[in-house]
């Protein structure tokens, strides 16, 4: 049998693993790795601008699809620049394995050139990490990662490859066992848990479901909807759970904690049962923990058990895969109707804070109502980080699971654009969106040539009031709207006593349009909501590469209902008044 190299072994292996896209960047230590993508017709390699992007990118894959996302990049600067992108796919349990040279084992240790120990840098931001170190572990590794990264709760897994390691010749075999000591995810609930699980249920009253992101990583859309309408139970979602249930629902409450809507809040905190689905209780979704749901008793079910009880104490934990759970589930309860806890719910649903109409610019409402009016029901919505992520959560009229990307735990700005070029190639036929801010589609603009010259036919809306607007929206609530740093309109007078009125600012920096064109892109540039629908449907009829819509948005917009940092849910802030 022909001896292979290390990188023709680790392409093998990926071949093996049904990969058919990466995202990469290369670099000195993966020049052998990348010389033998060449020839590899089977998979895609896909030249991003930046590593961040290159990692955002797989993310985006790997959430619209189920499947894993692969990156490769090269050693030192290339490993750390995937940092932010392994943080924000840890963070929301997105699978991904994350391949990075490594300067020959020999100069490991003595600060070789483009050297850096990103199995240590990573440790904390991954689910695993390996540094390989001979040739002979090369196709094992890569076994073992894949199953890591999306098995029991998904996440990110580094591999670290020395050049030589690449370029040293072996035997190829990759029928092998995968056996991790001590790692042996928990598929199965307990029947004994499952038992305590229905009885509550049965003597609840008003119960509440929250879904999280675990309900779409684990495919149990289905099993949610029938447990739903089989018991009669509302159902509020966290950021990461949009998608579950339909947005039209009647059960559908919408997103609950620190930017949820009235009726999501004021449900749980009058509820005497929460059944929590693949939710973590973020501090963003709790508001204050001592006040969190006071009357109610909660069912916990994760595959992650350092998630139960991590931070709200739980009566009935439940260790399992969210699907495999609720099919056991179902059959062991009763039907059951909630007739007054509904007819609350209807109430608490009619009950809508003010919705700011346009002053001299569109609103938020004005983009999202054209936005529901116009794009197809299975858009792939994808969102950076700001006031414009919570507007898509509470005004987008979500009908499938994955059709929202997000960086929910760790709030990466700049995640959008990139997230949504990795959705785009995985989801060739259908549209997607990406909802993004001028400030946070700043951070990873660069990846405009990676759309123009892959033709990918992105529309990339721009909701441009010149601030950084989530920062904005605190410091004029809690900070007697002292704009530090906030502003990205450059003042002519004095910077420290710029409030951003229009008539002491240059016009917008920069123009969008003319910086998507010169890269080879199209974009127009709206300031009505009428404009708005025509530009939507132009980029939805146009294919042949990214759209930018930079739409003019009111300047100083804040994103209502909110939930102050350490207030309990019910205290929700409607213009600075508790409602």
């Amino acid at each position: 049998m022909k001896k292979l190299s290390g990188a023709e072994i680790l392409v093998e292996a990926l071949k093996m693993e049904k990969v058919d896209i990466i995202f990469g960047y290369p670099g000195g230590a993966v020049i052998p790795l990348f010389d033998v993508l060449y020839s590899a017709k089977e998979i895609k390699l896909v030249l991003t601008r930046h590593e961040q992007a290159a990692v955002h990118a797989a993310d985006g894959y790997a959430r619209s699809t189920g499947k894993t996302g692969v990156v490769i990049v090269t050693s030192g600067p290339g490993a750390t620049n995937t940092v932010t992108g392994l943080a924000t796919a840890n963070f929301d349990s997105v699978p991904i394995v994350c391949i990075t040279g490594q300067v020959p084992t020999s100069m490991i240790g003595i600060d070789a050139f483009q050297e850096a120990d990103i199995t240590g840098i990573s440790n904390a931001v991954t689910k695993h990490n390996y540094l390989i170190h001979s040739v002979e572990d090369v196709a094992q590794t890569v076994k073992n990662s894949f199953y890591i990264a999306n098995t029991g709760r998904p996440g990110p897994v580094v591999i670290d490859v020395p050049k030589d390691v690449l370029l040293a010749k072996t035997d190829f075999n990759y029928d092998k066992d995968i056996n991790l000591r001590g790692y042996k995810p928990h598929i199965k609930a307990h029947i004994n848990q499952l038992k305590n699980a229905s009885e509550l249920i049965e003597k609840a009253n008003k119960p509440v479901i929250i879904v999280g992101g675990g309900a779409i990583i684990s495919n149990a859309a289905d099993e949610v909807k029938k447990l739903v309408n089989k018991c009669d139970i509302p159902v509020t979602a966290t950021l990461n759970g949009l998608g579950c249930i339909e947005y039209d629902s009647e059960y559908f409450l919408g997103m609950h904690g620190m930017h949820g809507t009235i009726a999501a809040n004021h449900a749980i905190q009058e509820s005497d049962l929460i059944i929590a689905m693949g939710s973590r209780f973020d501090d963003r979704a709790t508001g204050k923990l001592a006040t969190f749901a006071p009357n109610a008793k909660i069912i916990h079910i994760d595959i992650d058990s350092a998630s139960i009880s991590k931070n709200v104490n739980v009566n009935v934990p439940v260790v399992a895969d969210l699907k495999e759970a609720l099919k056991d589930l179902l059959p062991i309860l009763t039907e059951k109707k909630h007739t007054e806890w509904m007819k609350r719910i209807k109430e608490l649903k009619n009950m809508t804070h003010e919705i700011p109409r346009r002053k001299n610019r569109i609103t938020a409402i004005e983009v999202f109502e054209a936005i529901n009016k116009t794009v197809p029901d299975d858009t792939i919505l994808v969102t950076d980080v700001g006031q414009h992520q919570m507007w898509s959560a509470l005004y987008y009229k979500f009908k499938f699971p994955r059709t929202l990307l997000t960086s929910g735990g760790l709030g990466t700005m700049g995640y959008g654009f990139p997230a949504g070029i990795g959705a785009q190639f995985a989801n060739p036929d259908k549209n997607v969106l990406i909802i993004s801010g001028d400030g946070s589609f700043q951070m990873n603009i660069q990846e405009l040539a990676t759309a123009v010259i892959h033709e990918l036919p992105i529309t990339i809306l721009i909701m441009n009031n010149g601030y950084l607007g989530m920062v904005r929206q605190w410091q004029e609530l809690f900070n007697e709207s002292r704009y530090s740093s906030t502003c990205l309109m450059r003042c002519i007078k004095d910077p420290k006593k710029c409030r951003g009125t229009e008539g002491e600012c240059f016009k917008l920096i920069p123009d969008f349009v003319k910086v998507t064109e010169a890269y080879g892109g199209k974009g127009t540039r709206v300031t009505n909501p009428d404009e708005l629908e025509k530009a939507l449907k132009e980029s939805i009829k146009d294919r042949t590469g990214p759209y930018i819509i930079d739409v003019i948005t009111e300047r100083e917009e804040n994103v209502w209902p909110m939930v102050a940092s350490g207030a309990s849910l019910e205290d929700m802030m409607k213009g600075g008044m508790t409602l």
